[in-house]
C-alpha cells in the first residue's frame, strides 16, 4: 500500500487493485491508530472514522488534489506505480 502523502500527522494511502471493497475511487487515511476511507469524487467518508479535525482536513486535501488523485487511482487500479502528492500547507 503506497503512502502518497502526509500532513498534520495524517497518512494518506492508495492501495493497488483496490476496487472490490469500495468500487468507487477512494483513499485510505490513517491518524493516531485510526483509519478511514474517503471518496475521491466528493470527499465523503465511506468507512471508518478519524477525529473531527482530521475528518475535515482530509476532504479539503482531496478537493485540492482531486485531479492528481484520480490520475493515481487510474494507475493504481491497473497495478501500476503511483505518484506522491503534495501535503496541505
Amino acid at each position: 500500500m503506497p503512502l502518497i502523502s502526509t500532513f498534520y500527522g495524517i497518512l494518506i494511502y492508495m492501495y493497488w487493485l483496490d476496487t472490490k471493497q469500495h468500487e468507487l475511487p477512494h483513499i485510505h487515511a490513517e491518524y493516531s491508530g485510526t483509519e478511514a476511507v474517503f471518496s475521491i469524487e466528493d470527499g465523503n467518508l465511506l468507512d471508518g472514522s478519524l477525529s473531527n479535525r482530521q475528518n475535515r482536513l482530509v476532504p479539503a486535501w482531496i478537493e485540492i488534489h482531486r485531479e492528481e488523485l484520480m490520475a493515481d487511482w487510474s494507475l493504481a487500479s491497473q497495478g501500476l506505480p503511483i505518484f506522491k502528492i503534495e501535503a496541505l500547507r
